[in-house]
């Protein structure tokens, strides 16, 4: 059976991973879509945003448990917030696509090629999860998403090699 909650594979434009979390985000109240453009080809990029500690809030990730193969399937973490808060957070990744969920947060990253192929169109959504109903506390949620987009460019920068230097 295959999971909801993942977009399908294949290369109709209907099923772009930033087009699957607008529609996610859609979905829980009080949710922003931060969208952007990172000038690294998608292969540089879906690595670094993976690890998730771009994200500003947290300080370490730890990953528990990664079923599935190269397509993805159930991922589990254990992050750790630079203002001690824990969060023990359970749903799916595959390439280009990632939604998280603990009892107070909600992750959700997506990317895909942009039309140039030197860079990669991104998506971010979350914050802090209001339990038992599919929102999220809006407070703040818009500037941080766009500081952990720059962020995430600025790592995507420092760990590619560039020709010359």
């Amino acid at each position: 059976m295959t999971d909801p909650t993942l977009p399908p594979t294949g290369t109709d434009p209907g099923t772009d991973p930033v087009r699957r979390l607008r529609v996610m985000a859609a979905a829980v109240r009080g949710a922003h879509v931060a969208e952007h453009v990172v000038q690294a080809p998608f292969e540089e990029v879906w690595p670094v945003m993976a690890a998730l500690d771009f994200l500003p809030d947290f300080q370490r990730v730890h990953v528990v448990r990664a079923d599935g193969d190269a397509d993805g399937g159930r991922f589990e973490a254990l992050a750790r917030g630079r203002y001690g808060f824990r969060a023990h957070l359970r749903g799916f990744a595959r390439p280009g696509w990632c939604w998280l969920q603990s009892r107070f947060l909600i992750v959700g990253l997506a990317a895909a090629p942009a039309p140039d192929p030197a860079a990669t169109r991104i998506a971010l959504t979350g914050g802090v999860r209001v339990p038992t109903r599919a929102a999220v506390v809006p407070f703040a949620t818009r500037r941080e998403l766009d500081v952990a987009a720059h962020r995430l460019a600025a790592r995507v920068r420092a760990a590619t090699p560039r020709p010359g230097g």
